[in-house]
């Protein structure tokens, strides 16, 4: 399935696309409070599309480990005003990050294009609300909650049992109403997945090929190459990107990065290689 769509909007997956991630968030374990102004948030925003994201993830709440929760109205209130700048301003594609059923219904009805949901619309009301809205959604697997994910996290085998979940929740999805053309599968790299369930999640990626639908790869700055390589945050680029490459050879569709201009160009290469011949 190469092509998404949402309304009148059309997103061709025929190649990779880059999904640049703008956290408004206080405390995301990146870039907390780096772009928690509006205007530091615009300005990251036409970077991203300017350095080739063809999609905007808005997030206004964190799930990293051990993150609190955020209530409806504050999530609303750092969601709301960048949704409505990216629509007015830019032809891209619009993703708001949240569980919650009123911040989706809200952010769809100002621009976004797509629900992007760590805990897969298990949330109360999400799922009617997401069928009622008929755009896109990601589906991605968590084990556990945010608060406790990362507590020792165990798996038959982490792809059978992603797989598994992947397999109830589209039933779920589409016994909602909601289209499986309109499903995206996010298999949660780092979301209650032990270092070594990381990388044989990376290692298998290209078994979720199986379920023919777009698969999104969430591994930018991940603390799976912290642990590995003994880096901090800021110095984790260029095994993402080694990351992200694999996955991308494995079939995903998607890649969610903070660093967009570097992941374009590995894409541009990547493409090149395939390509080639048009390059004589």
């Amino acid at each position: 399935m190469s092509i998404l769509t949402s309304g009148q909007n059309q997103l061709d997956l025929s190649s990779p696309v880059v999904m640049g991630i703008l956290n408004v968030t206080p405390d995301s374990f990146s870039d907390g409070g780096e772009y928690s102004s509006i205007a530091t948030a615009c300005e990251q925003v036409d970077l991203m599309v300017a350095q080739g994201a063809k999609i905007i993830d808005i997030g206004g709440e964190s799930t990293r480990p051990g993150a609190k929760e955020v209530s409806i109205e504050d999530e609303l209130a750092r969601v709301l005003p960048l949704i409505e700048y990216v629509s007015h301003n830019h032809d891209v594609w619009i993703s708001i990050d949240t569980s919650k059923a009123d911040v989706m219904e809200a952010a769809v009805k100002a621009g976004a294009h797509l629900i992007n949901d760590v805990r897969a619309l298990q949330e109360p009301g999400a799922l009617a609300v997401a069928a009622k809205l008929d755009v896109p959604v990601c589906l991605m697997h968590m084990q556990g909650q945010p608060r406790t994910m990362q507590n020792a996290p165990h798996y038959d085998d982490v792809v059978s049992d992603i797989s598994a979940f992947f397999s109830e929740r589209i039933d779920i999805c589409i016994a909602a109403g909601i289209k499986r053309e309109h499903i995206v599968l996010d298999p949660g790299f780092g979301f209650g997945k032990s270092l070594a369930h990381n990388y044989e999640l990376l290692n298998r990626m290209a078994e979720f090929s199986s379920f023919n639908l777009p698969v999104l790869a969430g591994l930018s700055r991940k603390s799976m190459f912290g642990q590995l390589l003994g880096r901090e945050v800021s110095q984790r680029l260029s095994a993402t990107l080694a990351g992200n490459m694999l996955a991308i050879q494995a079939g995903a569709k998607i890649v969610r990065v903070h660093d967009v201009q570097e992941t374009a160009d590995m894409i541009a290469v990547l493409n090149a290689t395939k390509d080639y011949k048009a390059l004589a």
